[in-house]
């Protein structure tokens, strides 16, 4: 088994696949990343920051990077890629401090615990 990379040196490598990226393919997606995160904010925007000598295009992407993100990049049809992605989209479990895409009702109902065990429970009150 191969030692890992430190974080610096894994952090450069990775910036370089960013640019080598923009280089090899014309068209990409910037895609929300909530179970997979592919790229922290920062990183995205110093590669392409650093790369819009070379395509100015690019700075039309930076106000989009918000939240984690990912590049979805091709040399297919942008269209055809964006249908597959959506088909293949699944729901995913919430996530503590998420908020919901539409209006949320549990209705009330028996725990199963004793009072004793539920003072969880009413932290957050709605």
């Amino acid at each position: 088994m191969q030692p890992r990379e430190d974080r610096a040196t894994w952090k450069s490598n990775y910036f370089l696949q960013i640019i080598q990226f923009f280089n090899n393919y014309l068209k990409c997606f910037i895609v929300g990343a909530a179970v997979v995160p592919m790229g922290k904010n920062t990183m995205m925007c110093k590669a392409i920051q650093e790369h819009l000598e070379n395509n100015p295009a690019l700075e039309k992407l930076l106000p989009h990077i918000q939240g984690n993100v990912g590049f979805v990049f091709t040399k297919e049809d942008l269209t055809e890629i964006r249908d597959m992605l959506l088909a293949s989209k699944v729901p995913a479990a919430a996530h503590a401090g998420a908020i919901a895409p539409c209006e949320v009702t549990v209705p009330g109902q028996n725990t199963g615990l004793e009072p004793k065990k539920t003072t969880f429970l009413q932290r957050c009150s709605i």
